[in-house]
C-alpha cells in the first residue's frame, strides 16, 4: 500500500529515542524526508547513526521545547534544511511517574511544562506556516494516562487530557485551512519511559520490578507489552493521504486492555 509519503518533510519531537525513533524509522521506510529533535545531542547522534547505518540521512534539531523561542527556532531550522514541514510528530516530554505520597504542586507543574507544553510549542510553531500553504498534519503521541488515572501518574495524567481536548480542539479549529490534528494513546510500551514507571509502581508497592512487569504482561488481552513499532505503524498511517478523513480522532493503542469507549 502506498501511504503517499514519499517526499513528505516529517518532523518528529522526541525523536532520538523510543516511540519517536521508532516513527523517524518508519517515515524514513516510506521515502519521507526525516527531521527528528531531542534535548539531547548525544542522543541525536545515536541516533543518527544507527538510521545511517541502514541508509537514512537523519536532519537533527537540538531543542528544549520548554521554551516556545527554542521551538519557533527548531522548526525554523527544519524548514531552511529540508523544506517547509508536511508533517509534525509530538513524541518529546514526559511527566515523571511518582507515587502520590511524593507528590507535591511542584510535580503538577513540572508535568504540565514536561508534557502539555513541549507539544503546545510544537504545534504553535508550525500551524501558522500549515495554515498558510493550506496542509499539514499533526500526531500527538499522549498515552492512555490521560483516560484512565493511575495513582504514579497523576499529574502526568492531567497533563495528557489536556493534550487530548487540545487535540481535537485544534483539529476542529484548523480543518478548514487543509490542517488535520490525531492524537494516539500508547498503553504500556517497550521503552525507558516504561521502566521508569514501574520502578515508581515499585517504590508504591514495594514489590520487585521484575514481578510488577510480569503480572502486566499476563494481564495483556494480546498477550504481549506493545513495541515502539506498534504505535509508529499507526502514527504513519494517521499522518498518510490514506487517512485524509481522519482528523480530531484519538486512537487507544493499548490492546484493548482498557475496554472503554470514551
Amino acid at each position: 500500500m502506498d501511504l503517499g509519503l514519499k517526499g513528505a518533510v516529517v518532523l518528529v519531537t522526541g525523536g532520538s529515542k523510543g516511540i519517536g525513533f521508532a516513527c523517524a524509522r518508519a517515515f524514513a521506510a516510506e521515502g519521507a524526508r526525516v527531521a527528528i529533535s531531542s534535548r539531547s545531542d548525544e542522543h541525536l547522534a545515536r541516533a543518527a547513526q544507527t538510521l545511517g547505518a541502514e541508509g537514512v540521512k537523519l536532519f537533527t534539531v537540538p531543542a528544549d521545547l520548554a521554551d516556545p523561542q527554542r521551538a519557533r527556532a527548531m522548526v525554523e531550522s527544519v524548514e531552511r534544511g529540508l523544506g517547509p514541514i508536511d508533517v509534525l510528530v509530538n513524541c518529546a516530554g514526559a511527566a515523571r511517574r511518582t507515587p502520590p505520597a511524593e507528590l507535591t504542586a511542584e510535580h503538577w507543574h513540572a508535568a504540565m511544562d514536561a508534557k502539555y507544553f513541549t507539544y503546545v510549542h510544537a504545534m504553535d510553531a508550525v500551524l501558522r506556516g500549515m495554515s498558510q500553504r493550506g496542509a499539514g498534519v499533526i500526531i500527538n503521541v499522549i498515552g492512555m494516562g490521560g483516560k484512565l488515572a493511575g495513582p504514579t501518574h497523576l499529574p502526568g495524567g492531567a497533563a495528557n487530557a489536556a493534550l487530548m481536548l487540545a487535540s481535537v480542539g485544534l483539529a476542529n479549529a484548523f480543518a478548514r485551512n487543509g490542517i488535520r490534528v490525531n492524537a494516539v494513546n500508547p498503553g504500556l510500551t517497550v521503552t525507558e519511559r516504561m521502566q521508569e514507571g514501574l520502578a515508581a509502581d515499585a517504590r508504591q508497592t514495594g514489590r520487585p520490578v521484575e514481578e510488577i512487569l510480569e503480572q502486566r504482561t499476563k494481564a495483556m488481552p494480546l498477550g504481549r507489552i506493545a513495541q515502539p513499532e506498534d504505535i509508529a505503524d499507526m502514527v504513519v498511517f494517521l499522518a498518510s493521504k490514506r487517512a485524509s478523513y481522519v482528523s480530531g480522532a484519538v486512537v487507544s493503542l493499548d490492546g484493548a486492555a482498557t475496554p472503554i469507549v470514551v
